[in-house]
Protein backbone atom coordinates (compact mmCIF):
# COMPACT_ATOMS: atom_id res chain seq x y z
CA UNK A 1 0.00 0.00 0.00
CA UNK A 2 1.37 3.53 -1.07
CA UNK A 3 1.59 6.38 1.17
CA UNK A 4 -1.35 8.05 -0.99
CA UNK A 5 -3.32 4.37 -0.26
CA UNK A 6 -3.01 5.03 3.56
CA UNK A 7 -3.68 8.42 3.89
CA UNK A 8 -6.72 8.20 2.09
CA UNK A 9 -7.87 4.76 3.36
CA UNK A 10 -7.33 6.31 6.53
CA UNK A 11 -9.36 9.39 5.88
CA UNK A 12 -12.23 7.21 5.23
CA UNK A 13 -12.03 5.41 8.48
CA UNK A 14 -11.92 9.26 9.99
CA UNK A 15 -14.96 10.40 8.41
CA UNK A 16 -16.96 6.94 9.33
CA UNK A 17 -16.23 7.38 13.42
CA UNK A 18 -17.09 10.98 13.37
CA UNK A 19 -13.44 12.44 13.78
CA UNK A 20 -13.76 15.52 12.52
CA UNK A 21 -10.05 16.82 13.72
CA UNK A 22 -8.27 14.10 11.99
CA UNK A 23 -10.62 13.66 8.91
CA UNK A 24 -10.13 17.91 8.07
CA UNK A 25 -6.42 17.59 8.62
CA UNK A 26 -6.40 14.43 6.05
CA UNK A 27 -8.88 15.98 3.89
CA UNK A 28 -5.94 19.06 3.64
CA UNK A 29 -3.12 16.80 3.49
CA UNK A 30 -4.82 14.74 0.37
CA UNK A 31 -5.45 18.16 -1.20
CA UNK A 32 -1.80 18.74 -0.99
CA UNK A 33 -1.07 15.70 -2.74
CA UNK A 34 -3.17 16.94 -5.18
CA UNK A 35 -1.81 19.89 -6.31
CA UNK A 36 1.54 18.52 -6.53
CA UNK A 37 -0.09 15.86 -8.70
CA UNK A 38 -1.48 18.12 -10.81
CA UNK A 39 1.25 20.46 -11.03
CA UNK A 40 3.85 17.55 -11.74
CA UNK A 41 1.35 15.41 -14.42
CA UNK A 42 -0.63 18.88 -15.22
CA UNK A 43 -4.06 16.87 -17.07
CA UNK A 44 -2.62 13.91 -17.86
CA UNK A 45 -3.25 10.92 -15.23
CA UNK A 46 -0.02 10.03 -12.89
CA UNK A 47 0.54 9.19 -9.20
CA UNK A 48 3.17 10.64 -7.22
CA UNK A 49 5.71 8.21 -5.80
CA UNK A 50 5.90 7.61 -1.66
CA UNK A 51 9.10 9.95 -1.71
CA UNK A 52 7.31 12.67 -3.23
CA UNK A 53 4.51 12.28 -1.06
CA UNK A 54 6.58 12.65 1.79
CA UNK A 55 8.31 15.56 0.34
CA UNK A 56 4.33 17.03 0.30
CA UNK A 57 4.05 16.14 3.99
CA UNK A 58 7.25 17.07 4.97
CA UNK A 59 6.86 20.50 3.91
CA UNK A 60 3.38 20.55 5.74
CA UNK A 61 4.95 19.28 9.03
CA UNK A 62 7.61 22.42 8.39
CA UNK A 63 4.90 24.67 8.02
CA UNK A 64 2.88 23.35 11.31
CA UNK A 65 6.64 23.75 13.20
CA UNK A 66 7.10 27.28 12.19
CA UNK A 67 3.52 28.10 13.15
CA UNK A 68 4.03 26.86 16.76
CA UNK A 69 7.03 28.79 17.28
CA UNK A 70 5.18 32.03 15.63
CA UNK A 71 1.93 30.98 18.12
CA UNK A 72 3.79 30.64 21.00
CA UNK A 73 6.32 33.63 20.73
CA UNK A 74 3.14 35.61 20.25
CA UNK A 75 1.04 34.07 23.14
CA UNK A 76 -1.57 32.07 21.16
CA UNK A 77 -1.44 28.68 23.30
CA UNK A 78 -4.41 28.00 21.62
CA UNK A 79 -3.58 27.92 18.06
CA UNK A 80 0.03 26.76 18.93
CA UNK A 81 -1.67 23.56 20.67
CA UNK A 82 -3.91 22.81 17.80
CA UNK A 83 -0.89 22.81 15.06
CA UNK A 84 0.81 20.29 17.87
CA UNK A 85 -2.18 18.05 17.47
CA UNK A 86 -2.27 18.36 13.59
CA UNK A 87 1.52 17.71 13.93
CA UNK A 88 1.39 14.96 15.89
CA UNK A 89 -1.05 13.65 13.57
CA UNK A 90 0.89 13.86 10.83
CA UNK A 91 3.82 12.05 12.66
CA UNK A 92 2.86 8.79 11.68
CA UNK A 93 3.32 9.39 8.16
CA UNK A 94 6.99 10.82 8.23
CA UNK A 95 9.89 8.58 9.32
CA UNK A 96 11.45 9.09 12.72
CA UNK A 97 13.64 12.00 12.78
CA UNK A 98 17.17 11.83 14.50
CA UNK A 99 18.66 13.18 17.33
CA UNK A 100 21.40 15.55 17.74
CA UNK A 101 23.85 12.75 18.57
CA UNK A 102 23.26 10.57 15.61
CA UNK A 103 23.49 14.44 13.25
CA UNK A 104 26.87 15.51 14.99
CA UNK A 105 28.39 11.86 13.80
CA UNK A 106 27.31 12.37 10.02
CA UNK A 107 28.35 15.70 10.24
CA UNK A 108 31.84 14.88 11.56
CA UNK A 109 32.14 12.37 9.02
CA UNK A 110 31.36 14.81 6.01
CA UNK A 111 34.00 16.79 7.37
CA UNK A 112 36.81 14.25 7.60
CA UNK A 113 36.06 12.91 4.24
CA UNK A 114 37.25 16.70 3.07
CA UNK A 115 34.72 18.97 3.13
CA UNK A 116 35.85 21.92 5.34
CA UNK A 117 33.25 24.94 3.95
CA UNK A 118 30.15 25.33 4.89
CA UNK A 119 28.67 24.92 1.95
CA UNK A 120 30.05 21.84 0.90
CA UNK A 121 29.42 20.01 4.24
CA UNK A 122 26.13 21.10 4.22
CA UNK A 123 25.16 19.58 0.76
CA UNK A 124 26.97 16.10 1.40
CA UNK A 125 25.35 16.11 4.98
CA UNK A 126 21.59 16.76 3.87
CA UNK A 127 22.12 14.58 1.48
CA UNK A 128 23.26 11.73 3.70
CA UNK A 129 20.70 12.57 6.16
CA UNK A 130 17.57 13.31 3.44
CA UNK A 131 14.75 13.08 5.36
CA UNK A 132 16.11 12.01 8.31
CA UNK A 133 17.12 15.67 9.94
CA UNK A 134 16.12 19.23 10.00
CA UNK A 135 17.98 21.54 7.40
CA UNK A 136 18.29 24.43 10.76
CA UNK A 137 19.21 22.11 12.96
CA UNK A 138 22.08 20.29 10.97
CA UNK A 139 23.13 23.74 9.85
CA UNK A 140 23.43 24.80 13.70
CA UNK A 141 25.89 21.68 13.97
CA UNK A 142 27.96 22.41 11.04
CA UNK A 143 28.45 25.86 12.32
CA UNK A 144 29.31 24.01 15.59
CA UNK A 145 31.81 21.89 13.97
CA UNK A 146 33.27 24.07 11.90
CA UNK A 147 33.46 26.85 13.56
Amino acid sequence: MTLNEQISAELKIAMKSGDAKTTGLLRFLMAQIQNKTKEKFGAKEGVLSDEEVLDVLKREAKKRKEAINLFEQGGRKDLADKEKEELALMGKYLPAELGKDEIRRVVKEVISLGASDFGRTMKEAMARLKGQADGKLVSEIIKEELG
